[in-house]
């Protein structure tokens, strides 16, 4: 009775399969729909059942035994059931006939088709519901599993052209929520990791500044910073987790060029706006060297922090992020880091370039060392973040840009002496005092000796080739480049000055001309690293210097007044009191006029100020005194004798020399 009953069952559902299975699909939607709902109605009966059906109709032709009556309406063409391989081979061999043959494989695909076409129609992102996301991509790995075999047997090209057509459509929805889910993780459901990927606290708190722990916004890149020791995790870990999954799927599929475009369109949004915010514009090498230098010093003011920000903190979060999202999915994870980070970076690396590459006049130095000083710095930290092939181009290049940047420095110093050289020997300092090429040359020297490490590598032509290490100075080797270059520089100095002071029709004047330079050149060595570089047998060499041209204003200028006051030698041979009053009056108008001139004259130094003036005192007052005493002794002037200028008339006079425009 209990076969009965199963047959009558299993007649009544090939009658339902007749009657609504109208395709191939909707047949073995049915019989699945019948399998499912009743134990005794497994696949293999159903298929059974329907493969003697057919094998039954077939042989019975037009005659009785369960064939159609002979007034009988003819029964409307049913679409034939697919049967299983096995049941296919039962009614080839009974019927004679091959009925169409749908096998396993092909019902899979239907099956993965149906699913999957269910999601990608969806209007909504599919990581919206945790559980929409797990079955999509279980039925990912299902339908590259099956497109893997197929193509592996080789045997159907036409349903593996229509798997993979449809892993198409998948591995497009799947860059669609790809995008979406780095864009805009807010979207996607709430992801406890658990064990996931990058899931693990001691990666998360321990290693990476902030301490806030992960949120789902993005963190925001704007703020400025000094402090360049952190990292910006713009995905939480359970984004992260998501994503990961998506791009294997990808991977695995064939589809890892496409992620990693698709991954470097989203994060280089980010990236773009992170370098818009710190104010640094894209500008062309022409731009550059078409501004004014005040414009550009603006520029490289800014440019040093957001160069220091994207290499120290940006790029190096990017990478991180991305090794996480392409964990163990070389190389793309590297294509889509390099993709995302490349256009800021250039843009960053061409601005440095385009300074190295425009005017060397010496007020750039001081900038460019800046910039060179920060690339520098950075080359160390870049080694581990571009440490692939794809990216050690980046790093090349940053590399580059600070040789150029080197050689700029180089060229903008050494420019300096064609300045000087230039500067024009027409006019002269107001009273012999220090000419502005003297200062700015010494303050300039003076300001560089700033960035001594860094002149003496670049002079020396290292270019950071120490990995970013400062060049070791060695404080008693004043023969280093650097050296070596100043001491030149102050030798060209040295002949200028001495042109200019040709300038001069005064001898004298001259003579205070080079002293007062000569003065105010021997302290700023003094009292810089200038001393250190140019040594002690250089200042000893410009202190004679300093000394022989005091001795050449003593001589030219009161020279001949000691010469004046000479009485010759007391006693007998001594001049008569009428040649000792003409010299008196010859010293009045030498000392007059002496005064009258020098006293507009200058000495800016005052020690030295106090130095001439004590010489000056003891050559002239001494025989001046002993004139004035003869006079005074002789009894040919007796009480008629009129004295103009008393010693110490004369060294009050003295004290009021070089005075210049303070007098």
């Amino acid at each position: 009775m209990a076969e009965d009953g199963e047959e009558k069952l299993l007649a009544t559902v090939q009658h339902i399969v007749q009657t609504l299975g109208s395709s191939d699909t909707m047949t073995e939607d049915i019989l699945k729909v019948f399998s499912n709902y009743d134990g005794r109605l497994s696949l293999d009966k159903l298929y059974a059942a329907r493969a003697a059906a057919a094998a039954a109709a077939s042989g019975g032709g037009g005659g009785g035994g369960g064939g159609l009556g002979e007034h009988s309406m003819p029964a409307s063409p049913q679409p034939p059931l697919p049967p299983p391989p096995a049941a296919a081979a039962v009614s080839a061999s009974a019927s004679g006939a091959r009925p169409p043959v749908t096998t396993s494989m092909e019902r899979t695909v239907r099956t993965l088709d149906r699913q999957i076409s269910q999601f990608v129609a969806m209007d909504r992102l599919i990581w919206a519901e945790s559980a929409d996301a797990d079955a999509f991509l279980e039925a990912v790995d299902d339908l590259i599993g099956t497109v893997q075999e197929l193509d592996a047997a080789g045997t159907n090209r036409a349903l593996l052209d229509r798997a993979d057509e449809l892993l198409s459509r998948c591995m497009a929805r799947l860059e669609d929520e790809f995008r979406a889910l780095i864009e805009r993780p807010d979207d996607a459901a709430p992801a406890a990791p658990g064990g996931g990927f990058g899931s693990d606290g001691s990666d998360d708190d321990d290693d990476f500044a902030g301490g806030d722990g992960y949120g789902d916004e993005p963190i925001p890149i704007a703020r400025p910073v000094t402090d360049y020791d952190v990292v910006i995790d713009a995905l939480s870990p359970g984004s992260v987790a998501n994503v990961h999954q998506i791009a294997k799927r990808m991977v695995d599929a064939g589809f890892g060029r496409e992620c990693a475009e698709a991954y470097a369109a989203a994060r280089r949004a980010f990236v773009d706006e992170s370098v818009a915010r710190l104010g640094v514009r894209p500008r062309t090498a022409d731009e550059v060297h078409a501004s004014p230098w005040e414009e550009l010093e603006f520029d490289i003011a800014r440019w040093i922090p957001a160069f220091n920000m994207v290499f120290r903190i940006l790029i190096p979060s990017e990478r991180r992020l991305c090794d996480r999202v392409f964990d163990g999915l070389a190389p793309f994870g590297d294509l889509a880091f390099i993709a995302a980070v490349r256009t800021q970076a250039l843009q960053l690396i061409s601005f440095g370039d385009a300074i190295s590459s425009s005017s060397r006049a010496p007020e750039r130095l001081f900038r460019v060392v800046d910039m060179y000083e920060a690339v520098r710095d950075i080359l160390p930290d870049l080694d581990p973040v571009f440490s692939d092939p794809y990216s050690g181009v980046l790093r090349a290049e940053v590399s580059a840009m600070c040789n150029t940047l080197g050689s700029s420095i180089k060229g903008i110093f050494m420019e300096l002496e064609n300045l000087i050289r230039r500067d024009p020997a027409r006019v002269a300092a107001p009273g012999g005092g220090i000419h502005p090429i003297t200062r700015y040359v010494m303050n300039y020297l003076r300001a560089a000796c700033g960035s001594r490490q860094t002149l003496e590598e670049v002079m020396e032509g290292d270019f950071g080739a120490n990995g970013g290490a400062p060049v070791p100075v060695d404080p008693d080797r004043p023969t280093s480049s650097l050296a070596v270059h100043i001491a030149w520089i102050m030798d060209v100095l040295h002949k200028n000055l001495d042109t200019k002071s040709k300038i001069y029709r005064d001898p004298s004047l001259a003579s205070i001309f080079l002293l007062n330079n000569g003065k105010y050149i021997i302290q700023k060595v003094n009292d810089s690293e200038l001393g250190v570089l140019l040594g002690d047998e250089w200042i000893k060499q410009m202190t004679t210097r300093v000394r022989r041209w005091s001795v050449d204003y003593q001589r030219a200028t009161w020279g001949k007044v000691t010469t004046v006051l000479q009485t010759g030698s007391p006693g007998i041979g001594g001049l008569p009191a009428k040649a000792m009053l003409q010299k008196l009056r010859m010293f009045n108008t030498y000392f007059e006029e002496i005064y009258a001139a020098q006293s507009e004259w200058v000495i800016a130094d005052d020690q030295l100020r106090v130095d001439i003036r004590a010489a000056v005192e003891d050559s002239v007052m001494p025989v001046y005194a002993s004139l004035i005493a003869k006079l005074k002794s002789s009894p040919e002037t007796g009480r008629d004798l009129y004295i103009k200028y008393t010693p110490e008339d004369v060294v009050s006079h003295i004290q009021q020399l070089f005075e210049g425009a303070a007098k």
